[in-house]
């Protein structure tokens, strides 16, 4: 029998980073908002993504450094990684970090949060498992995302890991398979490389860190293969549990055939969105491949619909900033509902962890190829003679930028590199204010710092927009090496 749980202004299913911010972003409109959460809280990034991975990598940087200072005249006799340690610390901080969620979620008046699952009764009523109705004149579908398995590891029971499971190791493993190689597989892969175990990556299709350039993606699958194994398109013949690990049959990039031991597997291979419980068919909204409702990207609004939806359930941007806008977009017009208006959309803005790190800013070469045909320029820079990059040793990367023949416009940029972190940011600064490549190169830029090889592929690029002149080769008015 049914019941009347609540009603409300707003319901948001889900208390990660998105429904976090669609909560506050109701409170703001003055109106009323359930926060919903089934599972844990504490948000996908501090729990099991952006701050544990990081740490993990912190504690790998700090090991590879160690054992790369000869060159520096610095002499490291030994370096031991402590596993139990390194996993300590991870945990410890990420609880760290998971507690200044909870502190916040538990600032909010109980009245306003509710534990339970629930599905759609019809576009503006929830049920949850005790069978109590929730209504609410708009609703907002912030449910987040769940590690995805490839048929092949479907079987593994007790060596499998996600990166849902990957932190709770008490301690390092000897040996990991990695399947995926995303962001999050690359990132953790090398980590656990540097810290001592033995890595293999496989994935499929070709793709690497999400790089879309193709003379880059190459630079990068040269790269980490110095480091750890690393196979792109990948043939993987059979996956198998056994009592003291997993059994592994593949074909090497050589082609030759090979079997191999680890000790665990892990499904580094994506993450799909948490709507398949929600009963989303009761909505009459369309849906999509994958279950998502169709939304319009600049209000977050499903159709013509009260319903709304932000954060990894979008599957549109699985990125914590991207998920806080939207959260903040999906709430406000939630709030406001029937009123919706549009909301701001950054530049996009992803970066890969890894060493070299990764960075894309605006729009990608495959969006520009189909925007602009060949009415593009690309400039770019190497790292590897770079003045700053040499001094520090971390000279390996290449940047390339996008520009519009005519007006001079900055469109976007890929790079594999030192600092890309930074340098993304700045690049994604400028294109946001739709800063011209002119512009760009009449901001300051330091001597002697990595940010100077920006102004190489700024100047390349110019010249190749037929805007500036040909850059000169070993140029000293801006120091040696820049």
């Amino acid at each position: 029998m049914l019941s009347i749980q609540s009603d409300t202004d707003v319901a948001i299913i889900g208390a990660g980073t998105a429904g976090l911010a669609d909560y506050r972003a109701v409170q703001s409109t003055g109106k009323r908002a359930l926060l919903i959460e089934g599972g844990a809280y504490g948000t996908t990034c501090a729990r099991v993504g952006c701050m544990p991975s990081k740490l993990l990598i912190a504690a790998a940087e700090a090991a590879h450094h160690a054992r790369h200072a000869d060159p520096f005249g610095v002499r490291v006799e030994s370096v031991t990684i402590d596993g139990v340690a390194v996993m300590a610390r991870v945990r410890r901080e990420r609880d760290r970090f998971v507690g200044f969620v909870l502190e916040s979620v538990e600032s909010f008046p109980k009245a306003n949060r509710l534990t339970a699952r629930v599905r759609f009764q019809d576009a503006s009523t929830l049920v949850t498992e005790d069978n109590q109705l929730i209504r609410a004149q708009s609703i907002v579908v912030a449910s987040g995302s769940s590690p995805v398995l490839p048929p092949q590891l479907k079987g593994l029971r007790a060596r499998l890991l996600t990166s849902d499971s990957v932190f709770e190791l008490p301690t390092l493993p000897k040996s990991l398979v990695v399947f995926g190689t995303g962001p999050l597989g690359l990132e953790l892969a090398q980590a656990m490389s540097r810290l001592g175990v033995g890595v293999k990556v496989f994935g499929i299709g070709g793709g690497i860190a999400g790089i879309r350039d193709e003379a880059i993606r190459a630079y990068a699958d040269k790269t980490f293969n110095e480091e750890f194994y690393l196979d792109a398109s990948a043939k993987v013949e059979s996956v198998t549990e056994t009592s003291t690990g997993v059994e592994v049959r593949y074909l090497r990039r050589d082609g030759s055939r090979q079997t191999e031991q680890f000790d665990y597997v892990l499904a580094a291979t994506g993450r799909a969105p948490n709507v398949a419980e929600l009963g989303l068919e009761k909505t009459d909204l369309q849906l999509d491949k994958r279950g998502v409702p169709l939304f319009n990207r600049l209000t977050l609004q499903c159709g013509n619909s009260p319903i709304f939806i932000a954060g990894d359930a979008s599957s549109d941007i699985p990125l914590l900033h991207e998920a806080a806008d939207q959260g903040r977009i999906a709430g406000g017009n939630a709030g406001h509902y029937p009123d919706v208006r549009t909301g701001l959309r950054r530049t996009p803005l992803a970066v890969v962890f890894t060493e070299p790190q990764v960075a894309s800013v605006g729009l990608n070469l495959e969006q520009i190829r189909q925007r602009f045909q060949s009415g593009y320029a690309v400039g770019q820079v190497s790292f590897e003679d770079q003045g700053r990059s040499r001094v520090m040793l971390r000279n390996k990367g290449l940047l390339k930028v996008y520009g519009q023949p005519g007006s001079g416009f900055f469109l976007g940029a890929e790079m594999f590199g030192p600092a890309a972190e930074h340098i993304g940011h700045l690049l994604a600064w400028a294109a946001q204010k739709s800063m011209t490549v002119s512009e760009m190169l009449d901001m300051p830029f330091y001597h002697p710092v990595i940010e100077e090889g920006v102004r190489t592929a700024l100047r390349d690029l110019n010249h190749k927009l037929q805007i500036g002149p040909a850059p000169i080769e070993r140029c000293m008015d801006c120091g040696p090496g820049s």
